[in-house]
């Protein structure tokens, strides 16, 4: 009998843990409004817009009031949380009336759609990477020898025609269209693909692994760092997150939330129709 009631209480556990409420989460994915160029992707000055122009203020304002539908309680930002204090006293003027937002795309949809909503701040959870010594020596220059390899098969990266690149459609078709195409799932997925090729495959020796500890400071590290941030928030099951991060975060994020037992994703262009 005793083995029959243990087992029926891990039965039982395990079915409340599954009907366990979720958090909902909705990431957007965005290029850089103030193109700051600090991604292997560069955008050329010719081909760069002014989001602050007439035209692209009114069409903020409409991805602003088409994510507004979501009802976000929380806003994350890619910021990182050393900054928080400075973005909450921005976001206060910005409140009072007494602050012009800037470029960037944290201020352009995040604090406009936190006034919106009614919210009192917006989280800051970006994070950078670690890496172990080997790495750190080669792209701190230290070991010169090493660091010149490594420049010269990131300037000659024989993947380079396997990359997904994405053409941007900011200035020909407006920043809606751009976030719809940053935004699809069949994208965001090709978009993983760019780490698992190019440096993730160098090797300082034969059959060595130093481009794959390189890959996973740079890119796996931070995003997993960035997700335990956005844990680290206090959240309950009727909180909705919106998450609004550079579109390559979402290859990793999407996924870390779609396994996760403690948030739901919901599909991003089901509101950016």
């Amino acid at each position: 009998m005793k083995a029959i009631f243990t087992i029926l209480l891990t039965l039982f556990s395990a079915i409340i843990v599954a009907q366990s409420p979720k958090t909902e989460v909705m990431t957007l994915g965005t290029f850089h409004f103030n193109f700051p160029n600090l991604d292997v992707k560069q955008i050329s000055k010719n081909d760069q817009i002014d989001v602050l122009e007439p035209r692209f203020q009114k069409e903020i304002e409409d991805i602003v009031s088409k994510i507004a539908r979501f009802k976000p309680t929380i806003i994350v930002i890619e910021r990182q949380p050393n900054k928080q204090h400075k973005t909450d006293s921005i976001f206060n003027q910005y409140l009072k009336g007494n602050y012009q937002l800037k470029r960037n795309e944290e201020e352009q949809i995040g604090f406009r759609l936190a006034k919106q909503m009614g919210l009192k701040k917006l989280y800051c959870v970006d994070e950078w990477g670690n890496f172990n010594n080997k790495i750190d020596s080669i792209i701190s220059g230290k070991d010169s020898i090493e660091a010149n390899k490594f420049e010269t098969y990131f300037v000659n990266n024989p993947d380079s025609s396997k990359r997904y690149n994405s053409i941007p459609l900011f200035k020909t078709k407006g920043i809606l269209a751009d976030l719809r195409q940053s935004n699809d799932e069949v994208n965001i997925k090709k978009s993983l693909g760019n780490y698992l090729i190019g440096l993730f495959k160098y090797e300082s020796q034969e059959h060595d692994f130093t481009g794959v500890d390189f890959e996973t400071g740079r890119w796996f590290s931070r995003n997993l760092k960035i997700f335990r941030n956005i844990q680290r928030i206090n959240a309950n099951a009727s909180d909705r997150i919106l998450v609004i991060f550079g579109s390559d975060h979402l290859n990793l994020l999407n996924y870390f939330f779609d396994c996760s037992p403690e948030f739901t994703r919901v599909k991003t262009n089901d509101f950016l129709k």
